[in-house]
This record gives C-alpha cells, sequence and structure tokens, in this order.
C-alpha cells in the first residue's frame, strides 16, 4: 500500500457537492479495489511524548490557532482533509517541495526539503503537544519512522507553542525505504550529480543524501524541545484493512 500508486480520473455526477466527493472515492475504492475495513480499539505499542529529566525547552506562541471554516472554499493547491480531532487542510506548492499542514486550533506545520543543506525542515507554529504528537505520527507513518506506532501525547502540558527542527536526509529517506518507498541511490536533487532544479520538479525523485549532510535524528530533534518519546502500551483507535486488490477492475 505505500509503494503501489495509482491516477485515478473520475468525474463528478451532475448535481454532487464538493463534499460528497470522498463518499464517492470510498465507494470507487470498495467497488473497484474490493477494499473492505473495519474499526477497533484495542492495545498496541505506542511511542508516548513525555517531559525530558530537565523539562521540557519550548517556546510559546504569541499567536493563537483558529478553528477551520469549514465552509471556506479550498485556496489553489488546498486539500480537505478529515481527523479524529476535525477538519485539516493540507496546502501543497509543487514548485518549492514544501506542505502545510493546518490541523486548526491543534496548530499548523509546514516542512520543506533543503537540497543545500540536506536536512528536511519542518516548522510548528501554535501547537498544542496532542497536536504536535498527531502531526509527527502523520508525517512519519508515511516514512515509517515510527516502526507503524502512534506517538501519543502524555506530557500533561497545556497551552501553544512553537518550534523548528531539521531532521537529516539521510535519515528521512532511509525511513521511507523502510517503508517500501521505490527510492534509489545516489547524490539528492540540487547536489553536484544530482537531478537537476529543485525539489518537487520534473526529474527529482528523491534519492539518498551521504553522511555528510546535516540535521538530527527524530529522537534528537524531540529532545532538544526538553521532551523524550519512550516505548509504551496504550488503547488505540484504529481503522484495519482487510482486504484490498491490487489490481482494480477495468472501467
Amino acid at each position: 500500500m505505500a509503494a503501489t500508486r495509482f491516477d485515478i480520473v473520475a468525474k463528478m455526477p451532475a448535481g454532487s457537492k464538493k463534499e460528497d466527493a470522498p463518499k464517492m472515492l470510498q465507494t470507487l475504492l470498495e467497488e473497484r479495489f474490493k477494499l473492505t475495513t473495519h474499526r477497533a480499539s484495542a492495545e498496541h505499542p505506542v511511542l508516548a511524548l513525555v517531559a525530558g529529566k530537565g523539562g521540557p525547552k519550548l517556546k510559546a506562541s504569541a499567536e493563537k490557532p483558529v478553528a477551520i471554516d469549514e465552509s471556506a472554499p479550498l485556496k489553489p493547491g488546498e486539500l480537505k482533509m478529515d481527523s479524529a480531532e476535525g477538519p485539516v487542510r493540507v496546502k501543497v506548492d509543487v514548485a518549492t517541495g514544501s506542505s502545510v499542514i493546518d490541523m486548526g486550533l491543534q496548530g499548523k506545520m509546514s516542512y520543506r526539503l533543503d537540497p543545500a543543506t540536506r536536512t528536511f525542515h519542518i516548522d510548528f507554529s501554535m501547537v498544542t503537544m496532542t497536536g504536535f504528537a498527531d502531526m509527527i505520527t502523520q508525517l512519519f507513518t508515511q516514512l515509517g519512522g515510527t516502526g507503524g506506532r502512534q506517538v501519543m501525547d502524555m506530557t500533561g502540558i497545556q497551552g501553544n507553542y512553537d518550534a523548528s527542527i531539521e531532521l537529516s536526509l539521510a535519515e528521512i529517506l532511509a525511513m521511507a525505504r523502510a517503508a517500501g518507498a521505490d527510492i534509489p541511490a545516489g547524490p539528492p536533487p540540487g547536489a553536484p550529480g544530482g537531478a537537476p532544479g529543485g525539489p518537487g520538479g520534473p526529474g527529482n525523485a528523491p534519492v539518498a543524501s551521504d553522511p555528510g549532510g546535516g540535521g538530527t535524528s527524530l529522537t534528537d530533534a524531540v529532545q532538544s524541545m526538553g521532551l523524550k518519546l519512550e516505548s509504551r502500551k496504550a488503547t488505540v483507535d484504529q481503522l484495519i484493512v482487510d482486504r484490498i486488490e491490487k489490481t482494480p477492475t477495468e472501467n
């Protein structure tokens, strides 16, 4: 599921609304890929976000987050998603390879690849600790960086905070390969010997950086904030995929 990709071209029926699209897509997956799922709550290994020995080193936000207006039209390059905590807006800039995730009252996360420093730069703004844990889970679940485990806030810290971290591109790509992504080895885009142009452009598939690149690991980045990740067990709500066919039925 993490490695095989498809292009879907579909036409909305006359009279349908854009809010009908998620249900239509779900029906498409059920009919064409024979997708079947169920929800369950059970105890699973998780990564608990807790305060470090020296206490948190967090910068309080000068601003407060604003709830997402679900009636507001989507901006160019913006996508609408749903989470357990409410609606989410994601804006992708293909030209720069950067993205912004707005989780409303839980705060925002923006990230971008920097080929010059061979790092993955992430900015958090106005985030709650619950929002921070959810954002880390979403980002690294796609890359396999948490071993499939959910990051859960167990800090007990209230309020909204700003933070920035620089992660090693070599580690990010290693996570993606471990999750099944087909990523070739070689210099990163924009580096000597790498694909020309900036990230996200034609011919700029991610490739491995060398050990001399900058950035740090996720564990070290979290520790720099006066926090840490501990392996624990907790009850987790999950959407479980029971079955999905590799080849969809024909048109």
